[in-house]
């Protein structure tokens, strides 16, 4: 497997890797399939978001098949540029376990030293036990959890919020 960032030329199998997303692990992602589906033009606003200047976006692949992606948002305001998200992580369930995702976030702490951020952040659903470890494996710690986070038609799931300090 190997790593590499996305631009707007992967946009087409980006977006039917997030539409896979969206259906496999509904949880774990604020926008739901539907709302995904229903987006004008989602190839073209897909590669805008892809070269876009204040994310990237790096994708696993497997061959030549993307297999996975996660997304960096660089925080705009000046006085919080020097910190940015982790977002949108995705492996397809038959590659998971089996590195690509520490491949993944090793890829944007890298590349987030690279840029001279400080703080990486991210938040976790609570019981996703194999992400938390994976995060903290890495060297993310918990600042917080916030109770009641994502509302759901039947329930509510908590998410676990964490940080990075990159070293310079």
């Amino acid at each position: 497997m190997q790593t590499r960032e996305l631009n707007g030329s992967d946009a087409a199998r980006y977006y039917e890797l997030r539409l896979e997303a969206l259906l496999t692990n509904p949880d774990a992602f604020i926008t739901t399939y539907e709302q995904e589906k229903q987006r004008p033009d989602p190839i073209k606003t897909t590669a805008d978001r892809l070269d876009s200047k204040t994310s990237r976006t790096f994708g696993l692949f497997s061959e030549e098949t993307l297999v996975g992606v996660v997304t960096l948002i660089k925080e705009a305001h000046p006085k919080f540029a020097h910190k940015a998200s982790i977002v949108a992580m995705y492996i397809t369930p038959e590659n998971r376990r089996k590195g690509g995702a520490e491949l993944l976030i090793q890829e944007v702490i890298l590349f987030s030293q690279a840029i001279h951020l400080e703080v990486l952040h991210l938040s976790v659903v609570t019981d996703n036990q194999p992400a938390k470890k994976l995060y903290e494996k890495l060297g993310f710690e918990s600042y917080g959890v916030e109770r009641k986070a994502i509302k759901l038609p039947d329930r509510y799931l908590d998410e676990e919020h964490m940080e990075l300090f990159l070293k310079q």
